[in-house]
């Protein structure tokens, strides 16, 4: 079968681009995106059959940023025909799902609805100046109206947690999507004891809270000593995402045990989880998450908030713990820097249920079978 993947970028290392990188070596796919740093993304991207499209002309007079990414990868996939022979097109982070206006067969994995301009979109209007508001819920409604037109054609849409699903519900009014959780290779990752720090990986965000660890091991401190707590992640150039870093830079600096890794490689981030005591996981309304299931696949324990995709993969108070507060998530981690043998057997618990429930085995079953029926203009359950 002929895939062909469209992406809007691969520049971090994220859950969205392992799933990809998954998809597109089982069926050694040609990917299509707007913006490609090998530098910054998984190495075994640089393996692949990766298609950089040329950034449109209107978004080339604009400051790097979310607007001109929005142009861009919004333009760019909307206005595109694509000209291969392929039997399916996989669509992956929006809007790459709107190569659907000019091209037929497409089944999206969505990862979230474009949350900018739906369930964060109060959130980031409230973070723009009084200047950039009339502009951003223009923008926003615009986008809204092009997403909607798009999705209700796509072929079909399979969802990366219950909690995705519920959204593409609500804003797209379609409820014959189909949750595919992403799949890890629990096999493929380590448990090397435990040397004392709190991790917590992910891409460096307003919406993922760094902020709320940082102030979780402020309070674990007080009563702990001799701990660390290690945040890693992507950062993007964009300056919101710049001006965020140097906040969190600013929460930690009365803190010497509090360090922050930027663009760290793979086997950098596989040896830290290997190494620590818990994961922390503590984002706004997360899509999925595949930072928990690395996690528990380490023998790790995770502490996360509980809402959204954590919910769906952690089995409180047995692979972790899902908390409410920023004193609850603290409190939880003196009860597990105080109860060694209890977190060992959570780690034990948590790499048998990911091997259990979240395998890619499981995952291409569903994904191969929809896929084939898309293929021959079929699309029945």
């Amino acid at each position: 079968m002929e895939l062909v993947i469209t992406q809007s970028n691969l520049t971090l290392f994220g859950g969205a681009e392992r799933v990809l990188l998954k998809i597109a070596r089982r069926y050694d796919a040609k990917i299509y995106t707007l913006e490609y740093n090998p530098n910054t993304t998984f190495e075994e991207f640089k393996n692949l059959n990766i298609v950089k499209l040329k950034s449109n002309p209107i978004s080339n007079i604009l400051p790097y940023g979310r607007i001109k990414q929005g142009i861009n990868y919004g333009l760019g996939f909307y206005n595109m025909k694509i000209k291969d022979d392929y039997d399916v097109i996989n669509a992956h982070m929006a809007p790459s799902h709107w190569i659907r206006n000019k091209n037929e067969r497409v089944l999206w994995y969505c990862h979230t609805p474009l949350r900018d301009v739906y369930d964060l979109y109060k959130y980031r209007l409230s973070m723009k100046r009084p200047h950039q508001k009339p502009i951003y819920m223009m923008g926003a409604r615009a986008v809204r109206m092009i997403d909607k037109s798009v999705t209700k054609r796509i072929d079909f849409i399979f969802t990366n947690s219950q909690n995705t699903q519920s959204r593409v519900k609500e804003y797209y009014k379609r409820d014959d999507s189909e949750v595919l959780y992403a799949g890890i290779d629990a096999k493929n990752y380590e448990n090397n004891g435990d040397d004392k720090f709190f991790f917590y990986p992910s891409r460096i965000s307003p919406n993922k809270r760094q902020e709320f660890a940082i102030a979780a091991f402020k309070l674990f401190a007080k009563k702990i000593k001799n701990y660390k707590l290690i945040i890693a992640g992507g950062l993007s150039k964009d300056g919101a995402f710049q001006n965020y870093y140097d906040l969190i830079k600013e929460l930690s600096k009365d803190n010497k045990n509090i360090k922050i890794a930027i663009n760290i490689s793979e086997s950098d981030y596989n040896d830290l989880l290997s190494r620590c005591t818990a994961v922390l996981f503590p984002p706004i309304n997360e899509d999925y998450g595949l930072v928990p299931l690395e996690a528990m696949a380490s023998g790790k324990p995770v502490i996360a908030i509980n809402e959204g995709g954590p919910k769906e993969t952690i089995k409180n108070k047995k692979s972790g713990f899902l908390v409410n507060s920023i004193e609850e998530m603290a409190e939880r981690m003196v009860y597990i820097a105080e109860n060694p043998p209890i977190a060992a057997k959570m780690g034990k618990i948590g790499k048998k249920h990911v091997a259990e429930k979240f395998s890619w085995e499981l995952f291409f079953e569903k994904f191969d079978k929809r896929a084939r029926l898309i293929s021959k203009g079929k699309n029945d359950s």
